[in-house]
């Protein structure tokens, strides 16, 4: 046997094993890639994903749809494979995990933290939407979320609104984080709190979590509307980035008329009560998608722009969305006029 072929019979076992590994073994990355769209103006199985009650509400043609992106969950694993493969190709992006994800977090907790961003985002949305058609909007405390199998779970609920903590007013989320960790673990602490227009007492005893007093509920800024709005999208859908979408779907529900002009617009970002638009994640892999699902304009939030405008897309026009005002601007110049000159990011970088 000559040396070569000693050589070869050694390597391969070797070149297998390495192949195996490069399978098995993860790495410490996540990907995004394109997700789906949702427009946010549909009415699946004849009920409307924006919802009124209260006010006079137009249907036009147009789609208005919020994008997403598909992001590794917590703990899984990406092979080097997958994430060469990601690196690759120019609609997805390869992110180190722990510039997502906490060391300890898991996807109970990554899934709870992204339906509570997303029951704050459409209330937000809704107020910013209200807000810009003048109507009168008030703050309140309220649960954003309530984590499985605590001590508040079953006793309070997503959108209560959060009153009196043991006999005080509560003016603020911090009143409630401070009432707990006063009473301590083992000791009950009363809520007042109102759910649909009811006033009701409730009586939950913390648990010790991590060495501090716990009872399970994310407490955050809520709103009271003079009339009553509400958005069903599926629960896979999760985060703050559609408030934008959210907020121009409301304005285009509630004036006649259409934003649209019977075209689809995609867009992304958070929101303010004011209407400030605020920048997210994945802004490459939403605009492809938003193209693939044939959107003619992509709203940008002014934060994005940079990364926006190295996006490998031909068919959409992106235009950049400072405030829920200048977005609906922006629709309504771009209706009247497709060549209109608009807001651009390469003004914003």
């Amino acid at each position: 046997m000559t040396q070569r072929t000693l050589a070869g019979i050694v390597a391969v076992p070797l070149l297998v094993a390495l192949w195996v590994l490069a399978l098995v073994l993860p790495t410490p990355v996540v990907t995004n890639r394109p997700g789906v769209t949702v427009d946010v103006l549909a009415a699946p199985d004849d009920r409307e994903t924006i919802q009124v009650q209260g006010a006079r509400t137009y249907r036009d043609d147009g789609q208005l749809r919020l994008t997403t992106v598909y992001v590794t969950q917590p703990g899984a694993r990406v092979n080097l494979f997958e994430a060469m493969a990601a690196w690759i190709d120019p609609s997805d992006a390869v992110l180190p995990y722990d510039a997502v994800y906490a060391p300890e977090e898991s996807r109970q907790d990554s899934e709870a933290e992204s339906a509570a961003q997303m029951v704050s985002s459409q209330d937000t949305a809704i107020a910013a939407a209200l807000t810009e058609l003048d109507y009168d909007v008030t703050e309140d405390v309220e649960v954003l979320a309530v984590t499985a199998d605590t001590p508040a779970d079953g006793k309070l609920a997503a959108e209560d609104q959060l009153l009196e903590v043991d006999g005080e007013e509560i003016t603020s989320p911090q009143d409630v984080v401070d009432a707990v960790t006063a009473a301590g673990a083992g000791d009950p602490v009363e809520f007042v709190v109102r759910r649909q227009g009811e006033r009701r007492t409730v009586e939950v005893t913390p648990a010790e979590v991590d060495g501090e007093p716990r009872i399970g509920i994310l407490p955050g800024i809520g709103y009271e509307f003079p009339i009553d709005v509400s958005i069903e999208i599926p629960d896979s859908i999760g985060g703050p980035s559609a408030g934008l979408m959210f907020s121009l779907g409301i304005l285009d529900t509630l004036t006649p008329g259409s934003l649209t002009g019977g075209s689809t617009i995609a867009g992304t970002g958070t929101i303010t009560a004011e209407g400030e638009v605020g920048p997210i994640g994945g802004i490459q892999q939403k605009i492809v998608a938003a193209e693939a699902d044939g959107a003619e304009l992509f709203l940008v939030p002014p934060g994005n722009c940079a990364d926006a405008l190295e996006t490998d897309v031909d068919d959409i026009r992106l235009v950049r969305a400072d405030t829920l005002a200048d977005a609906r601007d922006a629709l309504e110049s771009w209706v009247d006029d497709p060549d209109a000159d608009l807001p651009s990011c390469e003004d914003a970088t």
